[in-house]
């Protein structure tokens, strides 16, 4: 999240006033992430989080809208988006298509500690069962074809070694990707950037998960390799902390069962992952966008996990006994 969009006080009166959330009293942006446009707006209804939409094409937000509605019927605790007068989920705003969900309890975790993990396993198990049934068709927009159209623009910026990491990563993900092993991955509409800013913990209960920005239908293998990657890790090495490994692995088969070509392909997704995140931070080095309020990513820590991926990944675990089977 950031502020690459200023918006006026009179421009939010005027947005506010076809949707059912009272007056407003208060907004202000959030330096956090570095893609879109996004303030916390506080009425005398109600805790709101507005977001403008800078890359996002208004044709693709109802894919992102209805998956945040779709996972809150199946209980999962997501914000839920606010309707103006005329039914529309989203509207224009300061020359952005924007939208305004409820605003969650709880924050993120900087640290992840052994005991948030059971929890995040158990949340992304939910949310893949819930996806069984929904229709959108959205692919990911930071899937496959982005990952080589972005690496490919990237191998000259780079210094030489980090150039050959990234074209031999390349070119095992493409052998990866065209083999009948891929084809066998059960898919669905995935999160895709379930990082711990974006599981909100209300002390020791999750109290919601939010940015389904990058969501789009994809393996459920790699929404679970990004997750691990984020939540298992150690910033400073890129190793996989054993412990809280085990914990959210645990924690997901006992309520999504891996099939045999899941746990085969996992060593790989788990590069995926990697490189997907390396790739994003690079572009965004290499191609800065302007922002009054902008938090920075560091392509290094990606390039870590890479590394440390290439190296070893330990297998995922099979399927718990009473596990739903998600094919």
């Amino acid at each position: 999240m950031a502020v690459f969009t200023p918006v006026a006080r009179e421009q939010l009166d005027g947005w506010l006033a076809s949707r059912p959330v009272g007056r407003l009293r208060t907004f202000a942006g959030i330096a956090q992430g570095i893609e879109n446009t996004n303030y916390f707006v506080d009425t005398d209804a109600g805790r709101w989080v507005l977001t403008l939409f800078e890359r996002i094409a208004p044709e693709h937000l109802p894919f992102h809208l209805d998956l945040m509605r779709h996972l809150a019927a199946h209980g999962v605790p997501c914000p839920d988006p606010v309707a103006d007068a005329a039914g529309a989920l989203w509207a224009p705003l300061a020359g952005r298509p924007a939208a305004l969900v409820t605003r969650l309890p709880g924050r993120g975790v900087e640290r992840p500690a052994l005991a948030h993990c059971p929890a995040v396993g158990a949340l992304l198990a939910r949310m893949h069962v819930a996806v069984a049934d929904f229709p959108g068709t959205q692919p990911n927009p930071r899937g496959f074809d982005w990952w080589l159209e972005t690496g490919s623009r990237l191998v000259p910026l780079l210094p030489d070694a980090q150039a050959r990491l990234l074209a031999d990563e390349l070119a095992a993900q493409r052998a990866a990707h065209d083999g009948d092993g891929q084809r066998a991955l059960p898919r669905g509409a995935v999160h895709a950037d379930l990082f711990r800013d974006n599981v909100l913990f209300d002390g020791d209960t999750i109290g919601g998960v939010i940015d389904f920005w990058f969501a789009g239908v994809d393996t459920l293998l790699f929404d679970l390799a990004v997750t691990v990657n984020d939540w298992c890790v150690d910033d400073a090495t890129g190793a996989l902390d054993a412990a809280r490994l085990d914990a959210l692995l645990g924690a997901y088969v006992a309520l999504r069962a891996p099939t045999e070509a899941e746990r085969a392909a996992w060593p790989m997704a788990m590069r995926a992952a990697a490189l997907r995140f390396w790739l994003s931070r690079l572009d965004d080095l290499h191609r800065p966008r302007p922002a009054q309020q902008l938090t920075p990513k560091d392509p290094g820590t990606f390039e870590r996990i890479l590394l440390a991926r290439r190296a070893q990944v330990p297998p995922l675990p099979a399927a718990r006994e009473g596990a739903h089977a998600c094919r």
